[in-house]
């Protein structure tokens, strides 16, 4: 292929090694066999290419708001939590920016797919011109326009006369973005738009950790440039092909040339594809749902939206992002499953996959079926150590490589988490309820008996009659709860218990594994559902012997048990997990009930993980006083079906409040300030954002409270239909 005008600058080394080789695609689409590129040295940059100093400045001013682009000059704000970008995604894609569309070599800023930042800087200027960011407009989950105005050197009048639209969509594995020059003036303008391009090809733990690794040197191809890596490549190219390109560091600057007449649109194309170099992981590389597969979350057929403006916003918003957070198994890709959450978790999270299906039933009965087979396919069969992985475990979450952060050292698939497997078995057993065929139901019975064998065998590590964790590997989760951060489980004074840990939430996960597996085991005529009525009893009695502990507040459920088994005092939103699980007894549920309506716990924007009344409440921390959505969606479940409906509302009409704040998008979580004494909704700066639960949760939400509006018997009974329809299983498979 002819090389483009401007590519001269580019030179090999003095020892004249050829430059390796990029072959850019025929056509782009957003398909995972889209691209097929000569592999080059697989290594990171080693000079082989030499460029001069970088054109665009690379700042860390610390001033609050992007400023205006002038010529070869961008200067910018410090890198920018994850609050402040706009996100687009189509899991496992996922484009980060800030709001004047620009892609910055700092901070969070990057196009990522399947665990890697392929692009980390896609920078756009005018040249001799001053660029005014105006406005963004996110059209979809994964689609955009970011709309600037344009000042060209020698434009006198008020008003720029020349508008830079940037219309940017993510695909499945590829960024597609639309830069478009319009010309609103009575005279003809000439435009030269220039593109600096780079990227790091860093994995998402080193960019989440903060560390900023060197640019990885550009190879040139016709019409743009390709960067290659021992795990990933990227080809970045432009319709129409620049006029000229040069290099900027490791980057790559594309320039083009635009004579725009009056009433005069013009621009370019850039399409960036990535490809996976490590066919080791194929296994472990979950796919994009195929938009030809039939969709798995659907409105139920006769339910009407919601009449609250707020409600409805919260749940449409809710709902795409949770179609575009759907990904594939690659051992069965008819199977899908919803990803944690954007931009760090987009594979496969056990704890995660199934409360987001479980809080979509009971209408999300393909989703839930797709979770469970996928989850079953990796179900633990062995005992390792470093893994953490037993026989009959669910496991915890799966990357394509181990995962090294300062403190932690986690394997492809690891297992671990303490109430996955539990989790699993509940939500077989209410997938089976909605009427699922038998036949659906029957390849599962394996990880049923395996599941229920393991909550015994290695749930209950010491034979006390309890499920409790410890890591028993020095680099893995020290909790391993849902609130797995090291100082999330607190006594009231601030200080942190000794592990084993019994958190009392997994007790309610456990008598309801085992009431609700003994069930299907009665219903599929396997042996040993008495077994595990007569244990879920003696769970029971142990809790209430262990558990319940009283202070100023009332009685209630301790967070956990410690090593020495006494009960860590101080309440949490753990307890209401507890409410739906058959554990407490109507006295009990209403006792719980009561502490949580207490605003210590309910701040009004939802239910605090910790109580503003313990030493180490902190509203603005991970765990220990914010406020998560689903935690609060299980909260309300579980006080709807024990008929504390007073409560349930109050904590339901908190998140809808606080939606407002997201623009209807609810991050993973948020402060846990106080309604009640007229604080604000505050964000948590580096909450995900969608996050599969988090949305899950809102959909859960909005159902309740409308079912509350209406008349029917099944709201008096604290029962919904849910918002989803029943969409039939599909017959791809």
């Amino acid at each position: 292929m002819p090389r483009p005008a401007g590519w001269e600058r580019f030179r090999p080394p003095a020892h004249g090694a050829p430059v390796p080789p990029c072959t850019p695609p025929v056509s782009f689409c957003f398909t995972r066999t889209a691209l097929s590129l000569n592999s080059a040295s697989g290594r990171r940059s080693s000079g082989l290419l030499r460029f001069p100093p970088p054109r665009f400045a690379r700042s860390n001013s610390s001033a609050s708001q992007p400023a205006h682009v002038h010529g070869g000059d961008v200067s910018h704000s410090r890198p920018s939590s994850l609050h402040e970008l706009v996100t687009l995604l189509w899991a496992p894609s996922v484009c980060l920016s800030s709001g004047d569309g620009q892609i910055r070599a700092q901070g969070l800023d990057g196009f990522y797919t399947h665990d890697y930042r392929v692009l980390s800087g896609l920078e756009v200027e005018v040249a001799d011109a001053v660029v005014e960011p105006v406005g963004c407009q996110l059209q979809h989950p994964a689609s955009a326009v970011f709309t600037s105005r344009v000042r060209l050197d020698g434009d006198e009048g008020a008003d720029p006369s020349v508008v830079l639209h940037r219309y940017r969509t993510v695909g499945q594995d590829g960024l597609k973005e639309r830069l478009e020059l319009v010309n609103y003036g009575d005279t003809p303008v000439t435009a030269a738009l220039r593109v600096r391009a780079g990227t790091d090809l860093a994995p998402v733990h080193v960019v989440r950790g903060g560390r900023q690794e060197p640019h990885v040197d550009a190879q040139p191809v016709a019409g743009g440039a390709c960067w290659a890596g021992a795990a990933q490549e990227v080809l970045l190219t432009a319709d129409p092909v620049p006029a000229r390109m040069t290099p900027e560091d490791s980057d790559v600057m594309l320039s083009f040339t635009f004579d725009l007449a009056p009433e005069q649109s013009a621009g370019v194309t850039l399409r960036a594809v990535a490809r996976n170099n490590d066919p080791e992981a194929a296994e472990r590389t979950f796919l994009s749902v195929s938009p030809r597969v039939p969709p798995v979350l659907a409105p139920r057929t006769g339910a009407a939206e919601p009449r609250d403006p707020l409600r409805r916003r919260l749940l449409q918003t809710s709902l795409r992002d949770l179609e575009r957070m759907l990904l594939a198994d690659p051992l069965e890709p008819a199977d899908s499953f919803l990803a944690a959450g954007s931009p760090w978790y987009f594979t496969l999270f056990g704890r995660d996959a199934l409360w987001s299906a479980s809080l979509l039933m009971p209408g999300a009965q393909r989703l839930a079926l797709g979770t469970l087979r996928t989850l079953q396919r990796r179900q633990g069969e062995r005992h390792d150590a470093v893994a953490e992985e037993e026989p009959g475990k669910i496991l915890h979450e799966v990357r394509r490589e181990t995962l090294r952060l300062d403190d932690m050292v986690i394997p492809p698939r690891y297992f671990g988490t303490i109430d996955a497997t539990m989790l699993w078995v509940r939500l077989l057993h209410s997938t089976w309820q909605t009427g699922v065929a038998e036949a659906e139901i029957e390849p599962l019975l394996p990880g049923l008996l395996a599941a229920l064998e393991w909550i015994t065998a290695y749930g209950d590590s010491d034979g006390d009659g309890f499920i409790e964790y410890r890591s028993s590997t020095r680099g893995g989760l020290a909790n391993q709860g849902w609130k797995d951060t090291p100082g999330a489980v607190r006594w009231a004074d601030g200080r942190r218990p000794a592990s084993p840990l019994a958190l009392c939430e997994v007790q309610g996960y456990a008598y309801a594994a085992a009431t609700q597996g003994a069930a299907l085991l009665d219903a599929f005529g396997l042996p040993g559902a008495d077994h595990w009525r007569e244990w879920a009893a003696r769970l029971q009695q142990r809790f209430r012997a262990a558990f319940w502990i009283d202070d100023a507040t009332g009685v209630y459920p301790a967070i956990a048990l410690d090593a020495a088994k006494r009960p860590v005092d101080g309440a949490a939103s753990n307890m209401a997990h507890l409410l739906g699980t058959g554990l407490l007894d109507s006295a009990e549920a209403e006792l719980v009930a009561r502490r949580l309506s207490r605003p210590d716990l309910d701040c009004g924007y939802g239910l605090r993980t910790l109580s503003s009344t313990s030493r180490a409440f902190n509203p603005h921390t991970y765990h220990c006083g914010s406020v998560w959505p689903h935690d609060t969606a299980i909260a309300v479940l579980g006080l709807a079906a024990e008929g504390h409906h007073a409560v349930a509302h109050s904590l339901a009409e908190g998140v809808v409040t606080a939606a407002e704040q997201f623009g209807f998008r609810l991050p993973e979580l948020y402060a846990g300030t106080s309604a009640h004494d007229g604080e604000p909704v505050l964000a948590y700066p580096n909450a995900c954002r969608p996050q599969a639960w988090a949305a899950a949760g809102a959909v859960a939400i909005i159902g309740y409270l409308e079912s509350r509006n209406s008349t029917s018997a099944d709201s008096e009974s604290g029962d919904h239909p849910g918002l989803l329809t029943a969409v039939p299983e599909s017959r791809h498979r």
